[in-house]
């Protein structure tokens, strides 16, 4: 990782990573009812020009994508990762012939950039879009638009590690679709009081009745786990007394906090910020996310 670079950024420089991602437009009389029997969140409550933090979940409450739903005029642009871009887009256009709304996949006729810092520019274009729902900011840029961003372009390996700083998951790493929607632990991801959507009775029973069995969370750690060299791929956790306690997703060496960290699954009963517990031969603390504001 280019140090110089990180502490560029960390000192409130500029840095943007440009990375393909997916934008998918749903506009029509009956696109606010269609999109709020898919989401997690309520559209209905979305004003031109505001935006959410949404999942689409299957009938289990598991998770298909989570996206960023943006009101634009009378379309919603709904974007997501690469990852998830063909599905939820199929998710979507499937229902195209049951009702009064439309659905189009724009994601190619876009560059995407995640901004890092509090400097970073985005180049002028009046079809530009900035999405900030969640725990990033991604710039949203006509392919059209020639100019560049003023900032620093970040590296794929500076990348992961501004990513698990923040607290970001992603898709196919730290979250897929055995992952229970709650089990994220994202704020403003999920509206407890709207009507129903698929996976609404898993997800809301979860809420009312009990909690998840896990959830999304940080770990610090002194050093990298021996026994994985460093490169953990489903680590288990163990509690102080030798019980499974969940398993790390993805690790980073964190130059602003001088530890190892990790995003990892942690059963409840071991969430509470500063729990000790053993990741291989190496003690972790359990940190809320994210890392590093």
């Amino acid at each position: 990782m280019d140090i110089e670079a990180y502490n560029h950024i960390r000192s409130g420089g500029a840095g943007f990573y440009e990375q393909k991602r997916g934008l998918i437009a749903v506009w029509g009389k009956e696109a606010v009812p269609f999109l709020d029997g898919m989401i997690s969140n309520d559209m209905k409550t979305l004003e031109d020009g505001q935006q959410l933090l949404a999942a689409f979940p299957n009938a289990q409450g598991r998770l298909l994508a989570v996206v960023r739903a943006l009101r634009h005029g009378d379309r919603f642009l709904i974007e997501t990762e690469e990852a998830t871009r063909e599905n939820v887009f199929n998710n979507l256009f499937r229902f195209t012939y049951a009702g009064d709304f439309f659905v189009e996949d724009l994601s190619d006729q876009y560059r995407y950039f995640d901004v890092f810092g509090a400097k970073a520019e985005p180049p002028a274009s009046a079809g530009g879009m900035v999405f900030t729902a969640g725990r990033s900011i991604t710039v949203v840029v006509p392919l059209t638009d020639e100019g560049e961003f003023s900032g620093l372009r970040i590296d794929d390996d500076l990348y992961e590690t501004l990513r698990i700083e923040s607290g970001i998951p992603k898709y196919g790493v730290d979250m897929d679709e055995t992952t229970i929607v709650p089990e994220l632990g994202l704020d403003g991801l999920i509206s407890y009081n709207k009507g129903c959507y698929i996976g609404q009775e898993i997800i809301a029973r979860i809420h009312f009745r009990g909690h998840v069995a896990k959830r999304l969370t940080g770990l610090l750690l002194s050093e990298p786990p021996a026994s994985a060299g460093g490169q953990l791929a489903d680590m288990g956790l163990l509690s102080s007394d030798g019980k499974p306690a969940g398993r790390i997703t993805s690790l980073t060496d964190s130059p602003k906090l001088e530890k190892t960290i990790a995003l990892a699954y942690v059963r409840y009963d071991y969430l509470a910020d500063g729990t000790e517990l053993m990741a291989g031969d190496v003690p972790a603390s359990v940190k809320d996310l994210p890392f590093v504001d």
